[in-house]
Order: structure tokens, then C-alpha cells, then sequence
């Protein structure tokens, strides 16, 4: 088995690779290895290396600058993903696609499903929404996993953050009025892996987009309290900082995000067997291994 993981510099990235290194044949790339965006490059890559699988976890991330971005964030997140989708479809490759919550426009009471419809509100957002439906269109076999508020070790996340703005700040003011589910990139990486495996042994597999993400649903003002917590009780944080909730229309952002980030992760149980993770665990066991 020949996995293919493009965007492997990310936090998913490592995440995959420390998790399959030596147990398959696993090629990691970076962006100075493959820019998905040019074509000719990437239909050569895939030809060379043939993958049974490939992990697409490279991505234009940046929810500010992608206003003033557009035509980049387009370029990544739809053409380059259209051009995987292509290439995985003509060489017989299985596609595994991460996306986003934001292409959900936040107005829901309720946990998105997948049979929600999707209304981005951003650009980037938009971007994302148009990758996805390149998938759809161009590679029959196929699986879309949408994910939110993605933290771990690696790369820069809601985490490294809060700890770096602790020891400069003694205030720090933290959204309470947009809810998600954070998730652990070693538990999305091990999702991942566990319909990458299911999918091998299956000869009809469900093809689609899933949704996956942590529990329980909480506020980037709940979440905040949550880390500091735990580094205070490992030893790793210097000045406990006095954290002040404040209103979205308060915070100043270029782009607004959704209220509601919140991924109801039923069918990738009921399809798979895989249930939504603990942010709260996953969270103790990074701050006990002392990684950050």
C-alpha cells in the first residue's frame, strides 16, 4: 500500500506521518516538493508515484487574507485540489480531502450534518466549498472530511496561540459567543487512517463527505480556560493571564466567522465506527508529554 501526503509541513501532516511512518510505504511532500497549483507538476507526481491513497491535507489557511487573497486562496483550495481530484481519478488513486466548518454559514441552532446545506460566508470559506465540489465532480472515488478548530503539537493553532499571547500579556480577551468542537490533529490523523483502512477492505466502500470533530462543543472563551488550565496544573505556564470574554462584534476581524462551528460526527460512526473525540483528553495528554 502507497499513501500520498501532500501538505505534510501542517499540523494534520505530522500528525499522519508519525502515526504511519514505517508501518506503509508513505511519501510526505511539502509545498517546495509539489505546488499543487501547477498542474503539469502535479499530474507528473502522480504518475511517477502511483499512490493507492492520497492524503490531500495541503491548504490555503490563511481566513483574513484570503479577502485580500482571493485569486490565491481559488488557485490552492479549488484548482489545485481540482487537479489532485484529476489526477487520483485518471490513475486510480483513492482521494481523502480535508475541509472546514466554515463552509457552513453559522446560522444553525443545531450540529451541522453532512445533508446540511453549505452557504460559506467567506472566502475562504468559499474556496474550500469549491474544492469540495471539484472532488465530487472529478474523482469517483472519493472521501471529504470536514473537520474544525484543528490544535496539536505542530504548526500554528488556538493553542500555541493562547500560550504565546500568556507570557506577553497579562489580559487577554477570547470570543465567548462562537461555539465549535476542537479537534486533536493526532485524532484526526487517526480517523483518517481508520477509513483509509476500511476502505481497503472494502469493495463497495460509501463514498462522500463525513464530518468529524472534537466533543464537547465549546467557546474559544471556554476552550481558552480549558488550556490555561491544564498548563498551570503540568507547570508550563509562567502568570496565569485574566481572561475577559468578549462579544464577536467586540473582537476585531477583518472576516466574520461563524457562530456556529459545531460538526455532528454521526455518520462517520454509523459508516465507520469512529466517534467523536475528546478535545478535554487530548488536551492533558499534549501538556503530560511536555511537547510544546
Amino acid at each position: 500500500m502507497k499513501i500520498l501526503i501532500t501538505g505534510s509541513n501542517g499540523q494534520l501532516g505530522c500528525s499522519l506521518i508519525s502515526k504511519l511512518n514505517n508501518k506503509v510505504d508513505v511519501l510526505a511532500i511539502t509545498r517546495s516538493d509539489l505546488n499543487i497549483v501547477d498542474k503539469q507538476a502535479v499530474f507528473a507526481c502522480i504518475k511517477k508515484i502511483r499512490p493507492d491513497y492520497i492524503l490531500n491535507a495541503a491548504a490555503y489557511t490563511a481566513v483574513d487574507k484570503a479577502d485580500l487573497e482571493l485569486e490565491l486562496a481559488f488557485k490552492v483550495n479549488c484548482d489545485g485540489v481540482a487537479y489532485l481530484a484529476e489526477a487520483a481519478q485518471i490513475f486510480d488513486s483513492v482521494l481523502f480531502h480535508i475541509s472546514t466548518d466554515y463552509v457552513f454559514d453559522g446560522l444553525s441552532n443545531n450540529a451541522y450534518t453532512e445533508m446540511d446545506v453549505a452557504r460559506p460566508q467567506s472566502v475562504y470559506g468559499k474556496s474550500k466549498l469549491a474544492g469540495e465540489k471539484m472532488v465530487l465532480a472529478l474523482c469517483k472515488k472519493h472521501i471529504i472530511l470536514r473537520t474544525s478548530w484543528v490544535f496539536g503539537e505542530h504548526g500554528n493553532n488556538f493553542l500555541k496561540t493562547m500560550l504565546r499571547l500568556a507570557r506577553v500579556d497579562d489580559v487577554l480577551s477570547v470570543v465567548d459567543d462562537q461555539f465549535g468542537g476542537p479537534t486533536y490533529s493526532g485524532d484526526l490523523a487517526d480517523a483518517l487512517i481508520t477509513m483509509l483502512k476500511a476502505v481497503k477492505l472494502d469493495k463497495n466502500p460509501e463514498w462522500g463527505i463525513y464530518h468529524f470533530s472534537g466533543l464537547p462543543y465549546v467557546s474559544w472563551y471556554g476552550f481558552a480556560k480549558k488550556i490555561f488550565f491544564e498548563a498551570e496544573r503540568s507547570g508550563m505556564l509562567i502568570k496565569y493571564p485574566n481572561l475577559a470574554p468578549i462579544s464577536s462584534g467586540n473582537y476585531p476581524m477583518l472576516v466574520k466567522r461563524p457562530r456556529n462551528s459545531k460538526l455532528n460526527s454521526n455518520k462517520i460512526n454509523r459508516i465507520f465506527g469512529i466517534k467523536a473525540s475528546s478535545w478535554e483528553t487530548a488536551l492533558k495528554k499534549i501538556f503530560i508529554s511536555s511537547f510544546l
